[in-house]
């Protein structure tokens, strides 16, 4: 029963009848009440959306602060080396430790080198005393970038004294045997 619009309006005369007075302002005012609850009923609904997203954010935010002060100890854990940190701070340490500890064990104390070997393990000893005390340091004050630098280049002036060692017992041991070359010759 549909009717093809332009049939319809060939048959009527156009312009033939007339509009009130008021017809536009009664239009614009249609519109414009039809546009305000449309409007409203989008809005009222975003609204009540929003409103529940901020009290479920509100209500998480509370529950993830108060658990997570709950987990706070009133002291803090006592850091004993470096290494117990983090993994990768072990890892650190142990590189460096194992490194000093094997060029330790590569020294061959002779008579010759006997007093240039004591005064190197002498100041390498001095540098694990202060390696502990800054050790104390960063368990008393907390963690913090200062004196983890610090107890990195420790453990490396440690490694670097003991290489200076190994060269300087190199240096020794090469001029021993020139010597001894010359008194042969």
């Amino acid at each position: 029963m549909s009717k093809d619009l332009r049939e319809v309006l060939k048959k009527k005369p156009i312009g033939s009848e007339k509009l009130s007075k008021n017809h536009r302002r009664n239009f614009e005012a249609k519109l414009k009440n039809e546009m305000h609850t449309s409007r409203n009923k989008n809005y009222q609904f975003l609204k009540t959306a929003a409103s529940f997203l901020i009290l479920i954010g509100l209500g998480t935010s509370m529950f993830y602060i108060l658990n997570s002060t709950k987990d706070i100890p009133v002291e803090t854990a006592r850091i004993k080396s470096l290494g117990s940190i983090s993994p990768e701070f072990r890892n650190i340490e142990n590189y460096y430790l194992a490194s000093i500890q094997a060029e330790i064990s590569d020294l061959n104390k002779t008579s010759e080198n006997k007093e240039l070997l004591d005064s190197y393990l002498e100041k390498i000893s001095e540098l694990s005393l202060d390696y502990k005390q800054l050790t104390n340091k960063l368990s008393a004050e907390g963690l913090n970038e200062k004196n983890i630098n610090a107890l990195i280049e420790n453990l490396q002036l440690r490694l670097k004294l003991m290489y200076q060692l190994k060269e300087q017992l190199n240096d020794l041991k090469n001029l021993n045997n020139s010597e001894n070359e010359n008194i042969s010759i």
